[in-house]
């Protein structure tokens, strides 16, 4: 990987120019407060797991560097965009406050047992989980006509996708050396598929919603209402075949078989991602 060329191009927050931003168009869209600013709380506290991946890894200078220097880094950087996204737009929301909420609470979910077994298998997971997030910010891009918010998308989701490039090719090291089977593949991918719409969101949405709200925290019915939105709204812009592709590229399928098996996948992901 050519990493200085990386580093010499990746955008930066100053990037952005806020100053596009239609504040009085924008600032009633409570949908849109809440997807960005769940969003926000679980790009920064990527630092979480981070450090468990980097001990997990630490026999492999390649991969535990890269995670420090690079994904950490931009992930970090995801969050710091996204919440200064929502000061600029929403500054009486008290974010440091209720990100440390959440940070209390978020914290006992990043623990190096939920790792997978194998250093193989555990970039099964990372694969899943990027192309979850890209797909989720490429939804998000299209999703809103305010360019700020769309260019920020964009790149967060561009981003996503080239750091599954990084955690496809170490996995296929890794498939190699560990002798790995699809039926284990199979099992990672499964495993993290159906964790993707876990705690995470839910615990952010409780801690935004807390702070916003005080009166409705804990509600479920406020909880539900505000969820079911934020998941109508990704869910009309998704490209399901792009994610589906990504998911199963670890599996390494011949095409005849890809094919066979690429509508039932397909239902069950759906399933997975639409729910």
């Amino acid at each position: 990987m050519h990493k200085g060329r990386e580093e010499s191009t990746h955008w930066k927050i100053a990037d952005l120019d806020f100053s596009k931003i239609d504040i009085a168009q924008v600032r009633p869209d409570e949908n849109l407060f809440y997807l960005v600013t769940c969003a926000s709380f679980v790009e920064s506290g990527s630092d979480l797991y981070t450090q468990n991946l980097v001990d997990y890894y630490g026999d492999e200078p390649e991969i535990s560097n890269w995670l420090r220097e690079q994904w950490e880094v931009e992930e970090l950087q995801h969050g710091q965009a996204l919440r200064a996204y929502v000061e600029y737009i929403w500054p009486e929301f008290d974010w440091p406050a209720a990100y440390a909420n959440f940070l209390s609470e978020y914290s006992s979910y990043c623990k190096v047992e939920l790792l997978e077994p194998s250093k193989g298998l555990e970039m099964v997971a990372r694969c899943v989980v990027e192309a979850g997030t890209a797909t989720f910010y490429s939804a998000l891009s299209r999703s809103t006509s305010e360019p700020v918010l769309k260019d920020l998308a964009s790149r967060i989701a561009k981003d996503e996708v080239n750091h599954y490039k990084h955690f496809f090719r170490y996995f296929r090291r890794f498939r190699q050396n560990e002798g790995l089977r699809r039926h284990r593949i199979f099992g990672a991918l499964r495993r993290r598929t159906m964790e993707m719409k876990n705690e995470d969101a839910a615990c952010a949405l409780r801690h935004v919603l807390g702070t916003r709200s005080p009166s409705h925290a804990g509600d479920p019915a406020t909880l539900e209402r505000i969820h079911s939105k934020m998941n109508t709204t990704i869910r009309a812009h998704l490209s399901a075949d792009m994610t589906i592709k990504m998911i199963m590229r670890p599996l390494d399928l011949p095409p005849a078989v890809q094919t066979m098996v690429a509508y039932p996948v397909t239902q069950i992901m759906n399933k997975v991602f639409l729910r």
